[in-house]
Order: structure tokens, then sequence, then C-alpha cells
């Protein structure tokens, strides 16, 4: 048994268009930015702004250049400076298991400089896309981390 396929074969006839069927031509017109797809893009796209606009905010606070949190690794550099800790403790984020022990110290050591709770430097370790926004947006004011103690 033999199968040709022709370009006739693939293509609806001016019969399935008056019939009511959708086209080719029908379906590429109604197509617009308003379809869900569209949405589904656009949700993500104001989440990412939103949490991008509260770092710029709490990296302005600290003195820090805004526009570092969207540089990968140079992000991480000012939040070492912005907790007080040295600049080689970027390296301590690549290290798995310690990135996350290091996570916890940073954070708390930011909570800190903004004259925050540990309780709030935890939930800005564990849920940093709730209290980052609050940090950047809120009225916490940065204060230099050689200002507090050491342990």
């Amino acid at each position: 048994m033999k199968f040709a396929i022709t370009w006739d074969s693939m293509l609806p006839s001016y019969r399935e268009a008056e019939e009511g069927k959708p086209t080719m031509q029908s379906i590429a017109t109604t197509s617009s930015s308003s379809s869900p797809l569209g949405i589904l893009f656009l949700i993500p796209l104001a989440i990412f702004a939103f949490y991008a606009a509260a770092g710029w905010k709490v990296f302005a606070k600290a003195g820090e250049p805004g526009w570092g949190v969207f540089v990968p690794i140079y992000n991480l550099y000012l939040v070492c400076k912005i907790s007080g800790r040295p600049e080689w403790w970027l390296i301590l984020f690549f290290i798995p298991l310690v990135n996350v022990a290091i996570g916890l110290i940073v954070a708390m050591d930011v909570a800190k400089a903004f004259s925050k709770s540990s309780g709030f430097g935890i939930g800005l370790w564990l849920l940093g896309f709730i209290f980052v926004p609050i940090l950047g947006f809120g009225s916490a004011q940065y204060t230099q981390p050689n200002a507090f103690p050491r342990y």
C-alpha cells in the first residue's frame, strides 16, 4: 500500500472554510497578545521586575550600585560587602553544602546590618522572595556592619 502526501492534501479546502472549520489563515489571525500564553509570560516577568526592583533598592540603601543585582557573581560579592564579611567569602558560595551555611550566616548579617532581628535573617534566608521586598521597600535603614559586635 502506497501513501502519497501532496501539498493539496495538507491545505484546508475551500469547502472546509465555508463550513466554518478553522483554516490556517483564520488560526493565524485570531492569535493575539491577549492570549493565555501571553498572560502566562507576563506574570513571571512582572514578578521578576518587582523582585529586581526590591533588590535594587536594598543595594541602593546600602550604598552599593543598584545595577549590581543583575550581574550574577558580582551581586554575591556585593551581598558579602553589605553583610560586612570579607570578599573572599564569595568563594565559599561555590562549595556544595558549605554554601548553605554561608548563605544563612550572610543573611543573618544582612538582617543585622539593616537593624532587623535574627528571625528576620532566617526569613531572608528561607523566604527571600518575601523578605527582600520588605527590606527594599520598607523603612529599614542600613548601618555599617562594623557598628555591631562580632561573635
